[in-house]
Parts: structure tokens; sequence; C-alpha cells
């Protein structure tokens, strides 16, 4: 066991009493009611945030209406690109900070915080900064008839769209949130963020150095509380988009609102029932390693993460005995812990709705190979659990659980496969785990998922575009298709 000493910043950070991050600075907030922050692995309250009123969202809106037609109206491209590249060098210089924030108040394991919210965090944003100078129109020729000699020419411009409301959740409350409020401010837009009650805390610190950074008060606020400050921040005329990742529940609510109040623009990256199809020409050892990572990163807290595993029939046995071997060989562990493999899920509601599904799989009739159930330890640690669905027609094969789990099916031939793996009302993520890869292209075309990857799964780029299909959202980010979703299009024909 390594486990890694607190920073004393650290410490002094999350004793603070905090509220919001409003034009510019920090506010206590002045409502009554607070939401603690409580590290799954210990039951320790790590601090608290204090919900926002009416009149604080109010304040929120303004800050960034009046900035974006203000101060960072008035910032050139070029000036943008310069403070959001201070932003990430920044982020990297605090990562250790903000890493041990985010495990003190999620849990997650502090190697997964440091690369992923505090180093992935740092490459998006400049990743998107470099944008800022490149957002372009087109010059077009249009055929309008000529009746004495006039001539025409037409452009397009991209304009920001304005307020831009994103809303974060709770399983990486950094990263997401960079990479939503980067595409925006690149493009001109300025952004009102909302966190997760369950992980506030470290967004807070990532606003400050924004400031610090050069952005003008009210580029970047930052608001906390419940689920009906989306109601009344989505329902201002002020607002212009929103941005949401979240459940498929959430997304269905978010994308009605948006529609019915102002006709909004949104972007919603939602869940899944992602599959993970191994062809029979993988070598099992390539397939146990690939179960791990497609599935049990973060204890399968990611919306990318794969919970359907379809093996071939002559593989299938051989492979779930030796993936429970391996499986029930990880063990709980601190999440300061830097050599651990297994930490806690991220909040009580999350580790309920992991054991609710080990009960259904259950009452179903599936078989459970591995785990489904609870560590016997303190903290919300679950078992990586493997369950051999009694028929297409299971929960565990339908119902995403976002958590450890997989549930694994065998396949008899390449057109059954593709069935299975579309019979879903999903298409988030999906990969091919193969040698051939003429057969991996073959079969591409024919999986119904925004990204298919072939052998590996759960790895994003910020250059490349991500974003579900099906019921798993609507619209893309990374990569320049960002760009189309937080600008407006714009035409000018002139005549001469």
């Amino acid at each position: 066991m390594a486990l890694v000493k607190r920073l004393e910043e650290v410490d002094q950070f999350l004793a603070r009493d905090h509220g919001h991050y409003i034009d510019g600075k920090a506010i206590a907030g002045s409502g009554t009611e607070r939401i603690q922050v409580t590290n799954p692995a210990s039951g320790q309250v790590v601090g608290s945030v204090a919900v926002a009123t009416e009149a604080e969202v109010e304040a929120a809106i303004a800050s960034s209406h009046a900035a974006f037609q203000g101060a960072w109206a008035q910032t050139t491209p070029a000036e943008r690109e310069r403070i959001l590249m201070r932003f990430a060098d920044l982020l990297e210089e605090h990562g250790e900070e903000i890493a041990q924030i985010e495990t003190a108040q999620s849990g997650k394991l502090i190697g997964l915080s440091r690369v992923i919210e505090a180093g992935w965090s740092a490459r998006w944003l400049r990743y998107y900064a470099g944008w800022a100078t490149k957002i372009a129109g087109e010059t077009l020729s249009p055929s309008y008839p000529s009746m004495g000699g006039e001539r025409y020419t037409s452009m397009t411009l991209r304009q920001p769209l304005g307020v831009v409301f994103a809303i974060i959740p709770w399983n990486f409350p950094v990263m997401i949130p960079v990479w939503k409020f980067g595409a925006a401010l690149a493009t001109g837009n300025t952004v009102l963020l909302k966190s997760s009650g369950h992980t506030p805390l470290a967004l807070m610190r990532v606003a400050e150095l924004g400031t610090q950074a050069g952005l003008p008060p009210g580029v970047l606020n930052v608001v906390n509380g419940r689920g009906a400050i989306g109601n009344q921040v989505i329902s201002d005329p002020r607002v212009a988009k929103v941005s949401l990742t979240g459940s498929v529940q959430t997304g269905h609510i978010v994308g009605r609102e948006a529609v019915n109040e102002n006709f909004t623009r949104f972007t919603l990256e939602l869940g899944g029932k992602n599959p993970a199809a191994f062809l029979p020409d993988t070598p099992i050892d390539k397939i146990l390693d690939g179960i791990v990572e497609a599935g049990f990163l973060h204890c399968g807290q990611v919306c990318a993460s794969a919970e359907r595993f379809f093996v071939h029939r002559s593989q299938i046995d051989e492979v779930l005995a030796r993936m429970k071997e391996r499986l029930e060989s990880f063990a709980p562990a601190d999440p300061m812990d830097e050599t651990g493999m297994v930490g806690p899920v991220a909040n009580k509601a999350q580790y309920e709705k992991c054991l609710e599904a080990f009960e259904k799989a259950r009452r179903d009739g599936d078989e459970i190979v591995t785990g489904g159930e609870a560590y016997d330890c303190d903290g919300l640690y679950i078992k990586p659990t493997i369950v051999r669905p009694k028929s297409l027609d299971s929960a565990s094969f339908r119902e995403e659980v976002f958590g450890p789990f997989g549930a694994f099916v065998a396949y008899d031939d390449e057109d059954e496969l593709i069935a299975m793996m579309n019979d879903t009302p999903f298409g988030l993520t999906a990969s091919l785990w193969t040698n051939d890869l003429s057969k991996a292209l073959r079969l591409v075309p024919r999986i119904e998922a925004g990204t298919v990857w072939i052998n590996m799964h759960t790895m994003v780029d910020p250059a490349v575009p991500f974003g579900g299909a099906k019921g798993s959202g609507v619209g893309r980010e990374y990569g320049s298709a960002f760009i189309d979703d937080f600008t407006e299009l714009k035409s000018v024909t002139i005549r001469y």
C-alpha cells in the first residue's frame, strides 16, 4: 500500500464555506440549505456547498449574459486562445491539488484523478484553445438571376450563441466541465455550470484558476444545488444552449424543457448499454484484458463503458472461468493508495442501484458468475460482477447499471452477433476485438453506435468527435464537430 499524503492546501480548500462562483469571485451563498459532500470510501463528510437561491441563479445568468455582450465579446480570438492556454497551464500546475480534491469527494482512485481529471483536462483545454483562432465561414457564388448586370456574392459567418448552460454529472466532475466550457469559450460563448451535488468541490477550484488565467468576470460561472436550478436556467430566454452529460432519463427532461420553453439548443451526451464483441480469432488473454479495459475502469462508472460482452460460443466458458479468477483477485483499496485496483462507487444512490441490479438478475433467473454483492468492508465498495443472462429479455442485458457489471452472452455467427449488439434503444459506444481488420471494417457500418473502437474501448481523444446514436444523445463533442453545436451559422449575401 502506497498512501498519498494529502496536501495542506487541499485541507484548507475543503474547510472553506463553499457556495458558488459568480462574476469572477467565490461567494458563500445566502441560502440556509447546504449539501454535504461525503467521501464514499470512509463515510466522512469532507465539505459542503450552499444550495443556490433563485436570486443567486438570476445573478449568475445576468453575469454570464453581461459578459457575453461585453468583455468577452471584446476579446479577440487570439486573446481567448492565450487565456485558455494559461488556464490549461494552471490546471497542470495545480494538478495534484485538483486530483486530491476529486478523490476526497468522489472516492476516485488517485491515479485516475491525476491522469483524467487533471492531466486530460489540461490536454482538452489546450485542444479547444487552439480552435479559438480557426473558427471560419465560407465564401459562396450564388445563382440569383441578373436583371440588369448586377452580381452577387455570399458568405457565411460563425457566430457564438450566447450563454451556455452546462449540467455536469458526478462521475468526471472536472474533465467533463472542462471539455464543455473549453468548447463554448473557444467559440466566444460564456458558460454557466451546474455541478452534481455529489461532487461539486473540485470545479469550484477550477473556476478560481480560470479567473487567475485571465477570464473576465462572468465568463465562467458556477452554481450549486438541486435539479430545480435547471428549471430556472433553461426557461430563461437569455440562455442560448444547454449541454448535458447525464442519464437518459435526465436527457429526456432537459430536451423537453429546452424545446418547450424557447426552442433552446441542446446537446445531450447520455448513457446506454454498450457492447464489446470479441471475434473468435482473438486470443483468450487479449479478451480478458479487453474486458477489464472496457467494463471495469472507475468501477464501470463511465458512460462509454461496456456492460454487454459477446464472446464466441467456443470460447465463452474458458473466458468466464478465467475472468472470474481474475476479478476475484481484486481487492478494495483506499482511494489514496497509488497501487489500488478497486475504489468505491461514488455515492450511496449508485451503490444501492448496483445492489438492486444484482437482485433483478437473481429474480430473472440469471447466473451470477462472480460478485453480485458488496465487499464486506466499510465504504461503498461493490464487487466486480459478471452475469450470464437467462435470456435477452433479462434486465441485466437491457438496463444500464453504471457500475462494475458485465452481462456475458455467447454467439455463433456474425449476423447473430450484430443483431444482439444492436438490440438496444441506445447507441453510445461499441467495440470489436479481432486480428482480422478487413472483417472489422466490414462490420463497423452495421453497428448502431456513435463511437466504434477496434481492439480498444473507453479511450477518447479531443480530436475525435464523441456522441451517441439512437437514444444515447443528440449532438457531438470534441473534434471540429463541436463548432456546429456552439455557433450560429449566419448567411450574408451582397448585391453589387
